[in-house]
Parts: C-alpha cells; sequence; structure tokens
C-alpha cells in the first residue's frame, strides 16, 4: 500500500507483523502481551491488532485465545524439558547433574516468566483435549523422575517412590521460582540466589540414603 504523497510506502508501526512466521510472530506477541498484562489482559484479538495481521490469517494458526494459551504453555514445558536434560547431562549425571537441575529450572522461570505463569497458572482450561500439551507437561516432570531414578541406582537417593521425590524436590523450587518472579524475595541481597543455595543443601540431605 502507498500514501498519497510522493508514493512512498507507508511504514507498518514498530511490532507489527511483516513477513516470514506468522505463528512465531502471534506466540511471541502474545508473551509481550502477558508480560505486561498478565495472562489475564490477552486477547486473541488484541494480539492480532498488535502485529496488523487480518482476522482470517490470524484464525488460520490459533481459534481462541485458549488455542493461543495452549501453544505458550506446550513452547514452555519443551523448552524447560530440554533446559533441564541439559543440565543435567553437561555435569555428568549425579549430584552436580541433579543439582544444576535444579539451576536450570529456576533460571528458566526468571528467563520466561510469561511461559512460566501460563505453564501452572492454570489458565488453560482443559489439558485433557490437548494431548500434545499433556505429552510436553508430562516430560518436563518425567525428566526430574528419570534423575531421582538414576540416582536411586547409583545409591545417591533414597529408596522413597521416585514420583513422590519428585514431586516434593519440584514444589520446593517451583516455590522459590514464584516468589522469585513476582518479586517477593530482597533483590538486594542476592535473596534468590541464596535462598536457591540453601534449598539445594537441605534438599539433598532430605533425600539422600541415610
Amino acid at each position: 500500500m502507498v500514501s498519497s504523497r510522493g508514493g512512498r510506502p507507508r511504514r507498518k508501526r514498530a511490532g507489527q507483523y511483516h513477513h516470514g512466521d506468522l505463528r512465531r510472530a502471534l506466540i511471541d506477541q502474545a508473551l509481550r502481551t502477558i508480560d505486561k498484562h498478565g495472562v489475564e489482559g490477552l486477547t486473541l484479538r488484541a494480539v492480532g491488532e498488535a502485529l496488523a495481521v487480518s482476522r482470517t490469517a490470524l484464525y488460520r494458526h490459533f481459534s481462541d485465545k485458549q488455542s493461543l494459551i495452549a501453544a505458550v504453555a506446550r513452547e514452555g514445558f519443551r523448552t524447560l524439558r530440554l533446559d533441564l536434560l541439559a543440565a543435567w547431562a553437561r555435569e555428568g549425571h549425579g549430584e552436580a547433574g541433579f543439582q544444576a537441575m535444579g539451576q536450570a529450572y529456576l533460571a528458566f522461570a526468571v528467563a520466561r516468566p510469561s511461559h512460566y505463569r501460563v505453564m501452572f497458572g492454570r489458565f488453560v482450561e482443559s489439558k485433557a483435549c490437548d494431548p500434545e500439551l499433556v505429552q510436553e507437561a508430562e516430560g518436563a516432570f518425567q525428566a526430574l523422575v528419570d534423575a531421582v531414578v538414576a540416582q536411586q541406582r547409583e545409591g545417591l537417593v533414597r529408596r522413597d517412590d521416585p514420583v513422590m521425590l519428585a514431586r516434593f524436590v519440584w514444589s520446593v523450587v517451583h516455590g522459590i521460582a514464584m516468589l522469585t518472579i513476582d518479586g517477593q524475595l530482597p533483590p538486594d541481597d542476592g535473596a534468590p540466589g541464596r535462598l536457591s543455595r540453601y534449598a539445594s543443601e537441605r534438599l539433598r540431605a532430605a533425600v539422600a540414603v541415610e
């Protein structure tokens, strides 16, 4: 489209969609909206308008807000799983790998708070209607369970129910992550990092073989 002055093409506003992967652009815009206004402030129409795309193009990718939120959650769980597995492998498994997984989990939450809030905020109305989302969520948790089982085989972790043990560890780290991204920990004394290290030590003592 050209303007009536000099035949120059009109410039699109910053943030408008230009070309390439529209689905990716819609998810990225949704994340920016969540970061600024929360999940409650997200609407499919506003996302499309921010990118200046037609409703027809928008609905080719996402039929409603729920489908967009589910896409954000799927991406989050998949990224978290890969981050956890990378941390576990990088440190050579065992105790060091397990501690690295905890650090990777917290780093993910801090780096991707919009993903994190969608993943664990009960914003997806029915995960059962999205098998891929269920698979990604279960896969992220399974990475933790597998690490627990591996340590049990090496005699490093007590032989409790590995799923229950993984839930115990997850609940502690998840709590720290939420406190951190909600700004509930004093930022001036390195509280998130100090609490994370303290929790790691206490968790290790709690799950170690007696």
